[in-house]
């Protein structure tokens, strides 16, 4: 495909990655317009960015009012922790607003494709779009596009998945933006000083609840404010003295209880994960995937069973801190590239 005049929309955020990706589609002759998200009352500085950027390209900038489209994102990252969950809420927000609402938004204003500045790859192979792996794997962010639309991957450019972010740095400084050396974004956008704790007790103060810590046989070995500051295999901050290592094993929202035990306690062979996407047909038997439980996992290998809208999940071998809450995402290999083909929500763990 000649890259000449064809119209893409970038959702441009003001950091290195989307403004690089930005100035790589320009030099190859797309025909570039920039589209900047408010999600948050704080967005102003980003915003600035994301303005200069466009100016230095010389491209037109959108800015999209979306705050009250992102109420839904927040509401459901304090949903997830009421009930004991850990949330994922960049891959809710690339399912629901990057890939659906900028998309809906670019194709309205003639825009053949959207790009954003992910650390992924979108490879075309035979009239078939599918979703990899980064080139740089410790940069790969395939993981938060996996609950997407596949229908949309034709239209999606990620021009980053070859690069490193040191590459990446070294572009945004030959192309002379303003960005090259900015600071790495936080984990979540909508977390001051990625303090999610207050966030919570600010917006649903009835998560403040004092309730015990437990071991795996009831005993009480001490008391918590809060079952929203716990995480499934999480060590530091317990406030319970053992003489050796424990890790949260189990959080139940409905006792207000958080269980801890020994590393081989929170080590287990399955997980069912409910709400599946996939990003090529649907699978109709099991098969061999790499699977990866959270965000920089190295994946592990496993036996993938779809059930109706479900899937199941069989480790060759136990897996840490399986966190109901986050996504499962399964990969498998093609040649010499990892393709991502689908995902699910976190819902059971078991031995």
């Amino acid at each position: 495909m000649t890259a000449s005049r064809k119209k893409v929309f970038v959702a441009l955020s003001g950091g290195v990655d989307s403004s690089t990706a930005t100035a790589l589609l320009k030099r190859d002759g797309y025909d570039c317009e920039g589209v900047f998200m408010i999600t948050n009352d704080s967005a102003h500085h980003a915003q600035a960015e994301a303005e200069m950027v466009a100016g230095q390209l010389g491209i037109k900038l959108h800015v999209m009012d979306l705050r009250k489209d992102f109420e839904r994102i927040i509401e459901y990252f304090c949903s997830e922790y009421k009930k004991g969950r850990t949330p994922n809420p960049c891959v809710f927000c690339n399912r629901y607003m990057k890939f659906s609402k900028l998309w809906e938004f670019a194709a309205s204003h003639g825009a053949r494709f959207l790009a954003t500045g992910h650390y992924a790859r979108v490879l075309n192979r035979d009239n078939d779009a599918g979703l990899y792996e980064a080139a740089n794997f410790s940069k790969d962010q395939s993981y938060v596009l996996s609950m997407i639309d596949k229908d949309i991957l034709p239209n999606i450019i990620l021009p980053m998945g070859d690069y490193s972010k040191d590459q990446t740095r070294e572009l945004a400084a030959k192309f002379g933006l303003g960005t090259a050396q900015s600071k790495e974004s936080q984990e979540i956008c909508f977390i001051p000083d990625d303090d999610y704790v207050a966030v919570l007790e600010q917006r649903c103060p009835e998560l403040v609840r004092k309730g015990n810590i437990i071991d795996s046989s009831g005993k009480v070995l001490g008391e918590h404010n809060g079952v929203h500051r716990f995480t499934i295999g999480q060590r530091r901050g317990l406030r319970v003295a053992m003489g050796r290592p424990y890790y949260v094993t189990k959080i139940d929202a409905e006792s207000n209880t958080v269980t801890l035990g020994p590393k081989e306690e929170v080590m287990h062979g399955k997980l069912q994960a409910t709400g599946a996407n996939w990003l090529t047909d649907e699978p109709v038997s099991p098969f061999r995937a790499k699977v990866k439980i959270r965000y920089n996992s190295k994946g592990a290998l496993a036996m993938v069973a779809p059930q109706d809208n479900s899937v199941a999940v069989e480790f060759d071998e136990p897996v840490s801190a399986i966190t109901p809450g986050q996504l499962a995402a399964f990969y498998v290999q093609e040649e010499n590239n990892s393709r991502l083909i689908g995902g699910g929500w976190i819902d059971k763990v078991a031995d």
